[in-house]
């Protein structure tokens, strides 16, 4: 068959250890044989953003912003410990908090389900969506290990000349020391997207802070969305039949393991990180959920929600078989795909985009699947395989569903 031809590219960014591995077998494999693929390319690994002095990944947040959309594979945040095992001139930040602030908006995450795996919490009967906001907080905070008695002070100075300062701590010995800060301007954004999105997929929103304790800066949050809520959507809601409510976290936590699933719970960023996390897992796999960031100005990056699965790769680079599940990835590439299609109006490559999550789940529904998943199938004979051949069998119903 003749390839999809596209007109804009796509911004590509490469990533680390295993799923760079599974990011060159899913383009050879499922992409390129049907796609006249064109990406801009951007190798995110931590070799070449040491290389750089990390400005490889700045580059490819305003790469993102020209073109509009854009597929990222996994990438290390390094810790101690890697910047021994890769002689790092500096413990970078994470790539995804240094994109993510450039771009702004939301990080919506749904979990990727399918008929024979039942998720852990028994009631849940449709996908939950985690809406994470994308700026700020612990990824762009600034921090101080301090050594000594002294005291540290909270301090402000306004272009007006008005100054604010308010003591943290007295330290009496050692300690350490946190700053982190967010935007009116992105806190805002967030809001719009998470009710926007709520209206597109007709769910209700559930968002929720810890504003009992964090009395400014987790109480701004619940300010803003209250706001833009009642000016601009809480009539479309009441006319779809929807709800918005905020609840503080712990509460929050209670009412998603109690609840029947189908709604967005929307979270600030860390919250979003760790409670994508426990949703992805309690509904099958890490591996098994979407993950995209929707910025305020229509740009669009898609990746995995996982990360670089070190382990596997440690065992790849010893020639071991490993049986590491590419779903999360492909539905990465997919999604960027479909996404190109619809802004450069070419069905083909949305239709593309469709028959490979399709193609993805007759594999799956057949019962064949990585190690991960087949503990977890039930109502068919699962059949354990490795990533190579879990990826050459979504092909052949790939090549099937097109022909």
């Amino acid at each position: 068959m003749e390839k999809i031809k596209m007109t804009t590219p796509l911004v590509e960014m490469d990533g680390d250890e295993m799923t760079r591995i599974l990011w060159k077998m899913i383009k050879d494999e499922l992409i390129l044989p049907f796609v006249d693929l064109k990406t801009e390319y951007y190798d995110l690994g931590l070799v070449k953003r040491d290389e750089t002095r990390d400005q490889i990944t700045k580059d490819a947040a305003e790469a993102n912003k020209k073109y509009g959309v854009a597929v990222k594979c996994a990438t290390i945040t390094p810790n101690a410990k890697r910047m021994d095992e890769y002689k790092l001139h500096e413990m970078w930040k994470s790539p995804n908090g240094t994109i993510r602030s450039i771009l702004d908006g939301t990080v919506f995450r749904t979990p990727i389900t399918i008929p024979s795996i039942h998720p852990v919490v028994k009631n849940w009967e449709q996908p939950i969506t985690i809406a994470r906001h994308a700026y700020g907080d612990v990824y762009k905070s600034v921090e101080l290990r301090v050594e000594e008695e002294g005291v540290a002070k909270l301090v402000f100075e306004g272009k007006s000349g008005k100054k604010e300062e308010v003591v943290i701590h007295e330290f009496k010995g050692a300690g350490v020391l946190q700053g982190m800060h967010n935007l009116d301007k992105s806190i805002r954004s967030f809001a719009h997207s998470c009710f926007k999105f709520a209206i597109d997929t007709k769910q209700d929103l559930w968002f929720s802070t810890k504003d009992t304790i964090s009395k400014k800066y987790d109480a701004q949050f619940r300010e803003i969305f209250e706001e833009v809520y009642e000016k601009e959507y809480k009539a479309e809601f009441e006319k779809l039949g929807i709800e918005y409510f905020y609840t503080l976290i712990d509460d929050a936590v209670a009412r998603v393991i109690r609840s029947k699933g189908g709604f967005i719970w929307a979270c600030k960023n860390y919250d979003g990180d760790v409670m994508s996390d426990m949703v992805s897992t309690a509904f099958g796999s890490l591996a098994m959920m979407t993950s995209v960031l929707v910025s305020p100005d229509g740009n669009y990056e898609y990746e995995a929600a996982h990360g670089t699965v070190t382990r596997h790769y440690y065992k790849y680079l010893k020639g071991e078989e490993t049986s590491t599940n590419p779903m999360a990835t492909i539905f990465a590439w997919s999604g960027a795909l479909r996404k190109r299609g619809e802004k450069d109006g070419i069905k083909e490559l949305m239709n593309f985009a469709d028959q490979l999550e399709g193609a993805c789940f007759d594999t799956l529904n057949e019962g064949i699947a990585t190690k991960d998943l087949v503990n977890l199938m039930e109502g068919v004979t699962p059949k354990a395989v490795n990533s190579n051949d879990f990826i050459g069998a979504i092909r052949e119903r790939l090549e099937k569903r097109l022909a």
